[in-house]
């Protein structure tokens, strides 16, 4: 795999390096790529740089349509203008808090009808899959709220944001992002017998995370190695995109996509996408797919890749690194990765196993693992292998041709369409296991397990292939090249419509609005949200070193997601697992901000807060501290890898946090979120600060309103201030407004209320 950081130019299937070139043939070579013209067919603005973007279709699962919904109830909302899917793939199978999962899911079917929506059952489809059977297009856009929505290898353009950007959609907005940079992925090759799309994949992320070389870029696969993948093969590498940190994706499209898309019934749905000749690429990557060898990642990481032979090579070494870097992660608490004692007679075993979702749970992969496994036993009862179907009409092909038969006689155990072995709702490996997995992440403690109750386990990320050929070897880790193995070509799918048909309410531009949204007891509304103050004095409630922190991080992923629909409930879950002080210390600023707005004693609250205005006394002695509104600020060198759930700067919010300061942001989707929930995402390259310490900014009101580039902020820290200047970044004009407004809510309904008054 090699990187190029010069721009290149596409002639006839290759990449030329552009040298001494004019830039007026750079811009024209810009708008002959296929990303340039999806995007020019869905920009509202005049400009192609600033753009001003409309989606096709939009989408959202049982974490977060419930949030979206209320929020769009709020704003005034009355009719989902475009189509909109709600899915029940991520709490469907979580037995925590008893109705509450069923409510919500009651919920979002009344809300499809009422506004006119498509709502899919819990069981029958993961978000991604259902998106690729029965919407994704060519030359379409699609925006989901979930970070892995990603449909460029059937010819959409899709993006996972939080669930303020999908809210400004239904209130007729736009989705604003300057025009990002385009990577052209050229494949080349043909993958070896046994190497899966996860292999691919990760290869990919391991070569470009750490580098962020495609940071906010989109991804333009091109090149003849696309034409030696089947479909499933080409969306598993496409999905994963995601953990590159990368916007979108975009694909040539080919035959292979057409008669995909025919035998969904959607031939219409098939374009032809090809870049033109002169095509131009800011940067590129080539991946000989004939090279890329069998992968695993290690905790906890997708990023953290390695071939299975190199580890298997390199076992001690390799595995006393991670678990050193994982204890860094871990921070103390108390808690150690084990790895090294899952090795035996020089081998690393894993104790259970799962193909599972949007990434490996595709007829490609299953089919793959069974043919490995037709035949044999999985070699040992302490290794468990578990089979989740990305869809309803996937899991009944298997049984129709007798492959689910062959997996369940090898000792593999078959589940519903779900996406907990993803994102921790379920298959929880018991404490110190380790589990191999075909799904899209092994963040930390994402698989489930709880650190402030003495748990830990890890994910190690594989693709079905090797996972199948690790099971015939007990869970010893083996690279599916090592086995006698071809992929097969029969049976193959074909898709029962009638499934979809008999199950999902189809309710699109056919609101109905008597009928009432029904409520269950932990549907809660949001609480209400003041507009941004001029100037703030906010305690930092948490300080993170880690290089990145991750969403799961700020607000965990599993369990913790049952609640939702209850913003006050969520919040308590609040970096629990990183910080656990940090709720404690959000809701004592909090409560001293009720204090203080209503005219009471904000000392008695939070005692911090005597020695803090003694300082601020000496310091600034025309201002009155009283005057001041009170919050709490997380820093964190990169935060936001990972998840769309705007959950991790709502929950923020709820607490009273006003104030996100970092070197950088991960993604784009987390400081967006921040933005539409308004928090102010500021920049630094040198903040220090502890736990307690507070923060002093001013003049924020001039600063967004006139497009200031920085902001002064004054720390006390140990008894005296420190002087900080910050950046924000670029923000529109619209950004500009919901900060000062308070948040997204705000702003939709102030703006509502402008148009009934005249």
């Amino acid at each position: 795999m090699l990187l190029h950081e010069k721009g290149q130019f596409y002639q006839d299937d290759e990449l030329v390096e552009a040298t001494n070139v004019n830039p007026k043939k750079i811009e024209a070579g810009r708008a002959k790529t296929m990303a340039y013209k999806i995007i020019k067919e869905h920009n509202t603005s005049h400009s192609m740089t600033d753009l001003r973007l409309k989606f096709d279709a939009i989408a959202s699962h049982d974490i977060t349509y419930v949030s979206i919904i209320q929020t769009a109830k709020a704003s005034g909302i009355d009719h989902f203008p475009i189509p909109y899917v709600l899915t029940n793939c991520h709490n469907s199978l979580c037995a925590v808090g008893g109705t509450i999962n069923a409510d919500d899911h009651r919920f979002g079917l009344s809300a499809a009808k009422k506004y006119g929506g498509i709502f899919v059952p819990p069981h029958v489809a993961v978000i991604h899959q259902y998106m690729r059977e029965m919407m994704a297009g060519g030359g379409k856009m699609i925006l989901g709220s979930d970070s892995h929505t990603r449909y460029g290898a059937l010819g959409t353009m899709a993006i996972g944001e939080g669930g303020g950007e999908l809210v400004k959609q239904l209130m007729g907005k736009t989705y604003d992002v300057a025009y990002p940079e385009v990577v052209a992925i050229h494949l080349t090759g043909k993958p070896r017998p046994g190497i899966g799309p996860q292999d691919v994949a990760l290869a990919l992320v391991g070569a470009v995370f750490n580098k962020r070389f495609v940071k906010n870029r989109i991804l333009e696969f091109i090149g003849p190695g696309i034409r030696q993948l089947d479909q499933d093969f080409r969306n598993g590498i496409d999905v994963m995109t995601t953990e590159t940190t990368c916007l979108s994706s975009i694909w040539e499209t080919d035959d292979t996509v057409k008669d995909w898309l025919t035998i969904h019934g959607r031939a219409d749905d098939y374009k032809k996408l090809t870049p033109e000749d002169g095509a131009y690429y800011d940067r590129s990557i080539d991946i000989d797919l004939s090279k890329i060898e069998s992968m695993i990642a290690l905790p906890f990481h997708p990023s953290n890749a390695f071939s299975i032979h190199e580890l298997n090579a390199n076992l001690d070494d390799i595995l006393g690194e991670v678990e050193a870097n994982g204890e860094k992660q871990l921070d103390g608490n108390g808690l150690h990765l084990q790895l090294r004692d899952k090795v035996h007679n020089g081998r690393l075993y894993a104790q259970d196993a799962s193909i599972a979702g949007c990434a490996g749970g595709t007829f490609g992969n299953i089919r793959a693992a069974s043919h490995i496994l037709d035949g044999h036993a999985i070699g040992s009862k302490d290794f468990a292998l578990t089979i989740y179907p990305s869809s309803m009409p996937i899991y009944q092909r298997l049984v129709d041709t007798g492959e689910a038969s062959t997996m369940m006689t090898a000792g593999a155990i078959f589940k519903t369409a779900f996406c907990g072995p993803c994102f921790g709702g379920g298959e929880t490996p018991a404490n110190n296991a380790l589990s191999i997995r075909h799904t899209t992440r092994n963040f930390i403690h994402r698989e489930g397990s709880k650190p402030q109750e003495g748990q830990l386990s890890s994910v190690a990320l594989m693709d079905a292939r090797s996972i199948a050929a690790s099971a015939l070897n007990g869970g010893a880790i083996t690279a599916a090249t090592d086995i006698d193995f071809n992929e097969p070509h029969t049976p193959v799918y074909s898709f029962n419509p009638k499934i979809y048909n008999n199950l999902i309410f189809h309710g699109e531009g056919k609101a109905d609005h008597d009928q009432p949204l029904l409520f269950g007891p932990n549907i809660k509304n949001w609480p209400k949200f003041t507009e941004m103050p001029d100037s703030l004095l906010v305690k930092v409630a948490a300080y993170l070193t880690d290089p990145v922190t991750t969403t799961d991080e700020l607000i965990p992923s599993g369990d913790t997601s049952s609640y939702r629909s209850n913003p006050e409930k969520l919040a308590s879950f609040a970096l629990s697992r990183k910080v656990p002080e940090y709720v404690e210390r959000a809701k004592l600023m909090r409560s001293a901000e009720t204090q203080r707005r209503d005219g009471g004693a904000q000392t008695q609250v939070d005692p911090d807060l005597t020695r803090v205005y003694d300082g601020f006394q000496k310091k600034f002695s025309d201002v009155q501290p009283n005057d001041v509104m009170l919050g709490t600020m997380i820093y964190a060198h990169r935060p936001g890898d990972g998840s769309a759930r705007e959950q991790a700067a709502s929950c923020q919010k709820v607490l009273g946090g006003m104030v996100n300061v970092a070197r950088e942001y991960a993604t784009k989707r987390y400081r967006s979120n921040l933005i539409n929930w308004g928090i102010l995402p500021l920049l630094n390259q040198d903040f220090k600060a502890a736990p307690d310490d507070f923060l002093y900014l001013t003049g924020i009101h001039d600063f967004l309103a006139n497009a200031g580039t920085q902001l002064t902020g004054y720390l006390f820290h140990e008894g005296k201030w420190k002087d900080y200047t910050f950046e924000i970044g670029a923000l529109t004009d619209d950004e500009r407004k919901i900060l000062l407004s308070g948040c997204l809510i705000n702003l939709d309904r102030k703006e509502m209320l402008a148009k009934i008054h005249g």
